[in-house]
């Protein structure tokens, strides 16, 4: 039985996913194997030492202590486009709205006695319907900042809309590339993305080399008028600089997910409830994408979508796998395969990746491996777990 500790309202639909005979789930466990969480800020002194894994059922994990994570050797998960249908709509919500006043003509509606008689309604409606004049979409420059999963859909939106689209992403993967449309224009920098750009949508992870990414020195390179969309993370503006930047007309709209007290009430921001990933949809692709990343890593080993792990997929085998994890040192796989041949442990299969610090090996024997073996492989400097698994 293994113990899987909950924070948050996880969707049922993701839950059901753990067979009830192989897994306890619950918010009460100590003793955790695993964890699974939403927003829950994560404290040190809750990793309880047999936790193994770390499962953010979304997609930032800035809520995780990573760094101790990472001196335990604990992988964490997050769910990587589990929630960008849901953010990407929500995104398109916000040009329609920053485009076309849709707010201020319904809270102008909304003042008005409802004493009025059908025509006293139609005159006023015909006079000030001026004062909640738009514009179109269609023909203006939407740049699009990190073209992950997210940025490259709200990339194809723009298209759709008939916007032209341009994209900045320094750090952009193969796999990643394949999903941008072919037609939005690549930008080297982001001075030339701002340049051009009649909105910017932004959709990079919260790191510390994207802290305060959008600052006075790149909002002075900004075209007049500028819409800015933040459905990423708060801290990716730096929030004094948005502000000079609207009283100098500089930015004409701020929309964000993430209020801030020094711009509420500000005519030219509008925030919303942290609402991006606010679906039942998202809730439960994010749930679901946690649960079996959680279930394959510990009934197999196998690590998909790991923020602090390397990618790793071994087949099924017969007999026994170690799951080893050690710190990122010369010497490490030929000690484990010499402690291996000294119990006569025949390797059916083996694979052995690394990350930054951290290495990860799987290694299929054919046989059960005894206590002596499993102690004396715990036992070698640099080694962090080693974890039996019966396939």
């Amino acid at each position: 039985m293994r113990h899987i500790k909950t924070f948050n309202a996880i969707s049922d639909k993701g839950l059901d996913r753990f067979s009830t005979d192989k897994y306890e789930v619950s918010e009460g466990i100590d003793a955790a194997d695993a964890i699974l969480l939403r927003s829950h800020v994560l404290q040190v002194s809750e990793l309880n030492e047999e936790v193994l894994a770390v499962a953010r059922a979304g997609a930032g994990v800035n809520n995780i202590p990573l760094e101790d994570c990472n001196k335990r050797g604990i992988v964490v998960f997050n769910t990587p486009g589990a929630n960008a249908n849901s953010v990407k709509e929500l995104v398109l919500t916000s040009l329609l709205v920053s485009a076309r006043d849709v707010v201020g003509g319904m809270s102008y509606l909304g003042s008005l006695k409802g004493d009025l008689n059908s025509n006293e309604l139609e005159e006023l409606v015909e006079k000030n319907k001026k004062l909640f004049k738009g514009y179109e979409l269609k023909g203006k420059v939407l740049g699009v900042i990190g073209l992950g999963a997210i940025g490259s859909a709200v990339a194809r939106t723009g298209l759709d809309m008939g916007m032209t689209v341009t994209g900045y992403d320094p750090a952009l993967s193969v796999e990643a590339a394949w999903r941008v449309p072919s037609e939005v224009e690549r930008k080297n920098t982001m001075i030339d993305l701002f340049t051009d750009a009649d909105f910017i949508s932004l959709h990079v992870p919260l790191l510390e080399e994207t802290r305060g990414l959008v600052d006075a020195a790149i909002l002075k390179n900004a075209k007049p008028g500028l819409v800015i969309l933040n459905f990423a993370r708060e801290p990716i503006v730096d929030n004094q600089a948005m502000m000079k930047a609207i009283q100098e007309g500089v930015v004409r709209k701020y929309v964000s997910d993430f209020p801030v007290t020094e711009l509420l009430n500000n005519d030219a921001v509008v925030f919303t409830p942290h609402l991006g990933a606010s679906t039942v949809e998202a809730e439960e692709n994010c749930a679901e994408m946690a649960v079996d990343q959680l279930i394959e890593f510990l009934e197999t080993g196998n690590i998909v979508n790991s923020v602090n792990f390397p990618s790793v997929s071994m087949g099924r085998r017969v007999g026994s796998r170690l799951a080893v994890v050690n710190k990122n040192v010369p010497g490490m796989l030929g000690q484990i395969t010499s402690l291996l041949a000294s119990k006569a442990a025949n390797v059916a299969d083996l694979t052995n990746k690394s990350r930054a610090e951290l290495a990860y090996n799987l290694i299929d024997i054919e046989q059960k491996p005894d206590d002596e073996l499993l102690f004396n492989l715990r036992s070698l400097e640099n080694v962090m777990s080693v974890r039996v698994i019966t396939l």
